[in-house]
């Protein structure tokens, strides 16, 4: 007795219930971490039972590495289009630069669950070698993003210093920025997560980029001014949140495994 292969209409309706498990499970894992998230919620949230979740899924543990994969090639996609801009290797860092800030305040969700996973492996000890997102998000952009500082360096039109060390410098003052906001607004007085106090340290950034990392002060200058006329801050965004809130309830969580 054969099956009846699944018509387009079945695998489409297939398609579209693991979408949405999916994303549900992205927003959840989000809030909660592996540990802390629970499946009903997921499958709640995705409109389908949990039998169907655990179909797809067989799990939460692999429902989690679907998860962390989505998002990883998701962000990947977006951050190469950047990467492979038909523009100067300065000009393409620049642009990095100015997409990672965004992407840090405009996708908090996603942002989220990275930091969950950071914060997962540092509390069971596993190391990276273990995480989707090395081989599928940080390997790659990394890889694409040295490369594009050292072409920029051998045309001479970046600085002549350490090349991971650019990167550090065209990237982790975005990580800074949002990591210390709670502390800042405590000395400052102010919100680092307004709108205008984004508009400011966005473009503050990468001026500062065209200036400290060009060998031709006026040309880095230049393509600062034109990479931030060309990208204005988007004008609809989720609020922003700030990723170690929910630290203490991964490491919680983790003292207290789900049993599911």
């Amino acid at each position: 007795m054969t099956s009846t292969p699944p018509t387009r209409l079945q695998a489409d309706r297939a398609d579209q219930s693991r979408a949405r498990i999916l994303d549900a499970a992205i927003r959840q894992f989000s809030e909660n971490g592996l540990a802390g998230a629970r499946t009903e919620l997921i499958a709640e949230a995705a409109g389908v039972n949990k039998a169907l979740l655990y179909y797809y899924f067989q799990g939460k543990d692999a429902l989690y590495t679907a998860a962390l994969e989505t998002v990883a090639e998701r962000m990947v996609a977006a951050s190469m289009q950047v990467l492979t801009r038909d523009c100067s290797a300065g000009e393409r860092l620049l642009c990095a630069a100015l997409n990672h800030f965004d992407r840090i305040y405009s996708q908090p969700v996603f942002q989220n669950l990275l930091q969950q996973e950071m914060i997962r492996l540092r509390t069971v000890g596993t190391g990276t070698s273990g995480s989707p997102l090395v081989e599928k998000l940080f390997r790659p952009m990394g890889d694409k993003t040295l490369a594009v500082v050292e072409e920029g360096i051998r045309s001479r039109e970046l600085i002549p210093v350490e090349a991971t060390q650019v990167t550090y410098a065209a990237l982790g003052a975005n990580v800074f920025y949002f990591l210390s906001a709670p502390m800042m607004r405590t000395i400052l007085g102010t919100d680092p997560f307004e709108r205008s106090a984004l508009e400011f340290r966005r473009r503050a950034a990468v001026e500062f980029l065209g200036l400290a990392l060009f060998v031709d002060r006026e040309h880095g200058a230049g393509l600062a001014a034109k990479v931030l006329a060309d990208s204005p801050m988007p004008e609809h965004i989720q609020p922003p949140s700030h990723p170690l809130t929910s630290a203490g309830k991964v490491k919680s969580a983790e003292r207290s495994r789900s049993r599911e």
